[in-house]
C-alpha cells in the first residue's frame, strides 16, 4: 500500500490529493496545512472584501470533513510540517493547537507550499492597519479593520492582481483610495502602452494612481481605543483606530488609514531548502518535467516552484492556479509510475480592472527585449462584435511573434467585452504551435452579437502576415521620437478627428479617401510615416503610395496605441 503525505492544500496539494485517490482506492493519503483551510478560492478573496462574493462560505471548496468524506483523505489542518527527514522517508510535524510533536512516514511526499506576500524591509510596516493578503485569516483582519476602524481612505501598494483586486473593492466600499507601483505601469504581464488603457480606466474611476514611486516609510498615529468587557478581546484590539503617515520616495507624503502591501510573492521554500533539496537559479524548488525534486521520493508544485517557460524553455515562477492545479495531478499520476511530463507554463492571466478587463499569454514585449530574441509586434483595435450590433466594444489587441518563421511569441488584449476568448484562442495556438500565417485561416463563430466576419485575431494576422510578405512596412510608436529630416509625417484621418491636440507635431493630413488626388502634395525623395488612428486606413494609404513609386512605413495600431502608450 502506497502512503502518500502532501504538505499544503488550496490548488496543487488538493488537486494531487483528489487524483491519487481516483488513481488508488488502497492508497494511504495525508494532508498537512498549517492554517484553518485546504481548499479555499484565494482568487475570490477581494471579491468577498469589496462585496461581490457575498456569503463567506463560498471561498470554502473543501473542508477537512468532506474531503475525508469523498476522497478518503486524512486532513490534519492546524499542524505544521517543521522537518523533512529524507533518509528515514518521514516529516515532523507540530500541531499548533497543543504544541505536540510527532513524525509520520512516507513513501512518497507532496510539497505544496505555495508563496508569502514579500514585505519590504520599510520602517513602520508592523502595524495594526497594515495587511497583506494570501489567506481566509488575512481576509478577515482585512475585514475587521474596515469594520471597526471605518476607514475614509485606503492605500494599495503594488500594481499586480492582488493590488488591482484590493483598490477596486475599496473603492466598491466607498473608501477612497491610492494605489503606488514602483514601476511606470500596472498589470506588468503587459507592456507598458497596453496597461495605458488601465491607466485611463483607473483615474476615470477617481483613484488616485501614483506611478514610479515607491513607500519610503510608514508611521502609525494611534487616535482612539476601542474598550470591551472581555479583556481578551481588548488587548487584540486595543490600538486598532488611527493613522498612516506614509512617505515615498519622490518626498511626498500622504495620510492613510488603512494600507494594503501587495508587491508580491516569493516563493516559500524553507522545508526545501532545509531538507537539502536542490533550489533553482530564481529561487523556487528545483524540479523535473515529472515534478521531482532532486529527491525522486519527493515532489513539488505550485507556487513554490520553478517551471518550464512554455517559449523559453527556461525556468520561471508564475505563480497561478492553472499550472498548479496541472502540476499537483500530473504530481500523483507520476507517483503511480505514469510517467507524464509538464509541458510548460504560458503565463496566461486575467484581470477585471473596474469595467475593463486586461489578459495576455506568451512572453511580452519587455520579456523577449531581456531574453535577446528576434521579434516583431502588430496591434489591433477593433470591435467585440459587429460594430452595428449594440454593445459592440473597443478590443485593443497586440501580438508578438518571430518574424521569420512566424511563431506566436505572446498576445495581450485590453477591453470590456471579449477580451478573455481571444487570449484564450491565442493561448491554444500557441500552444498547438501555430503560427500567424495559420490565424488568418481560424474559423471563429460569427454572428452580429457575439462577433465579427474577420474577427479580431483574423486581423491580427492579416497585418503579421503582410509584414513577413513584404506587403506593408511598419513603424512603431516607441520609434517616432528619432525619426529623420529625410522623414515626413502624413495624418490621413479627417480634419474632426484632430481636434484637441490629437495629432502628431509637424505632420502633415490629407484624409485617405482625397490621397489618390492630391499625391503631388507629397514628396518623393522621403520616406512618408503614414498615420491614422487605430492602422486600417493607414494601410490603406500605404498601399497606395507605394505602388505610386513613394516610400512609406506605416504606424502599426495608429494613434490610439501612441496616446495610451503616455498614460
Amino acid at each position: 500500500m502506497t502512503k502518500i503525505v502532501i504538505i499544503g492544500g488550496v490548488a496543487g496539494g488538493a488537486s494531487a490529493a483528489a487524483r491519487a485517490r481516483r488513481l488508488s482506492e488502497d492508497a494511504e493519503i495525508i494532508m498537512f496545512e498549517r492554517g484553518q483551510f485546504i481548499s479555499f478560492a484565494n482568487c475570490g478573496l477581494p471579491y468577498h472584501i469589496g462585496g461581490d462574493i457575498q456569503d463567506r462560505s463560498k471561498l470554502l471548496l473543501q473542508t477537512p470533513e468532506s474531503f475525508l468524506a469523498r476522497f478518503n483523505v486524512d486532513v490534519r489542518v492546524m499542524n505544521e510540517v517543521i522537518a523533512i527527514n529524507r533518509s528515514e522517508k518521514t516529516v515532523t510535524v507540530k500541531n499548533l493547537v497543543d504544541g505536540t510533536e510527532y513524525h509520520e512516514s512516507y513513501d512518497f511526499l507532496l510539497l505544496s507550499p505555495g508563496a508569502s506576500p514579500i514585505v519590504p524591509p520599510i520602517a513602520g510596516l508592523d502595524n495594526p492597519l497594515t495587511h497583506s493578503l494570501r489567506n481566509i485569516p488575512d481576509m478577515d483582519r482585512i475585514i475587521q479593520t474596515i469594520q471597526m476602524n471605518k476607514p475614509t481612505h485606503a492605500t494599495v501598494v503594488g500594481g499586480g492582481f492582488i493590488g488591482l483586486e484590493m483598490m477596486e473593492a475599496f473603492h466598491q466600499l466607498g473608501i477612497k483610495t491610492t494605489l503606488i507601483e514602483m514601476a511606470d505601469q500596472v498589470m506588468t504581464p503587459v507592456d507598458r502602452e497596453m496597461a495605458g488603457f488601465v491607466h485611463h480606466e483607473i483615474r476615470s474611476q477617481g483613484i488616485d494612481l501614483r506611478l514610479g514611486v515607491a513607500l519610503k516609510s510608514v508611521e502609525f498615529v494611534a487616535t482612539t481605543s476601542i474598550a470591551n468587557t472581555d479583556a481578551g478581546e481588548q488587548a487584540s484590539t486595543q490600538h486598532l483606530c488611527g493613522q498612516l503617515s506614509l512617505t515615498l520616495s519622490n518626498g511626498e507624503s500622504l495620510t492613510t488609514e488603512l494600507l494594503i502591501m501587495a508587491i508580491g510573492v516569493r516563493p516559500e521554500t524553507t522545508l526545501a531548502q532545509q531538507a537539502g533539496l536542490e533550489i533553482g537559479q530564481l529561487g523556487g524548488i528545483w524540479t523535473n518535467a515529472e515534478m521531482q525534486t532532486s529527491d525522486p521520493f519527493i515532489y513539488a508544485v505550485g507556487d513554490a516552484v520553478e517551471e518550464q517557460d512554455f517559449v523559453t524553455g527556461k525556468p520561471t515562477l508564475v505563480p497561478l492556479a492553472g499550472p498548479a492545479n496541472r502540476q499537483g495531478r500530473m504530481a500523483a499520476d507520476n507517483m503511480f509510475g505514469r510517467k507524464g511530463t509538464y509541458q510548460g507554463t504560458q503565463g496566461t492571466a486575467i484581470c477585471k480592472v473596474f469595467d475593463l478587463a486586461v489578459a495576455s499569454t506568451g512572453k511580452n514585449e519587455k520579456q523577449l527585449k531581456r531574453e535577446g530574441i528576434e521579434y516583431e509586434k502588430v496591434y489591433v483595435h477593433t470591435a467585440s462584435h459587429a460594430s452595428y450590433y449594440p454593445g459592440a466594444e473597443i478590443v485593443s489587441f497586440k501580438m508578438l511573434f518571430d518574424p521569420n518563421s512566424g511563431k506566436i511569441f505572446g498576445a495581450q488584449a485590453v477591453g470590456k467585452d471579449g477580451i478573455d476568448k481571444r487570449i484564450d484562442v491565442m493561448a491554444v495556438a500557441q500552444r498547438a504551435g501555430m503560427t500567424v500565417e495559420q490565424l488568418q485561416h481560424l474559423e471563429l463563430t460569427y454572428a452580429p452579437p457575439y462577433g465579427s466576419a474577420k474577427d479580431v485575431i483574423n486581423q491580427a494576422a492579416f497585418v503579421a502576415t503582410n509584414l513577413m510578405k513584404g506587403d506593408a512596412k511598419a513603424i512603431h510608436f516607441d520609434q517616432l521620437a528619432t525619426l529623420s529630416d529625410d522623414q515626413i509625417i502624413l495624418d490621413v484621418r479627417n480634419p474632426e478627428e484632430r481636434q484637441e491636440g490629437c495629432y502628431l507635431q509637424g505632420d502633415i493630413n490629407i484624409p485617405v479617401d482625397q490621397l489618390r488626388q492630391r499625391l503631388n502634395e507629397l514628396p518623393k525623395d522621403k520616406e512618408i510615416i503614414i498615420y491614422c488612428q487605430v492602422g486600417l486606413r493607414g494601410n490603406v494609404a500605404y498601399r497606395q503610395l507605394v505602388n505610386n513609386g513613394f516610400k512609406a512605413r506605416n504606424l502599426i495600431g495608429g494613434y490610439r496605441t501612441y496616446f495610451y502608450s503616455k498614460v
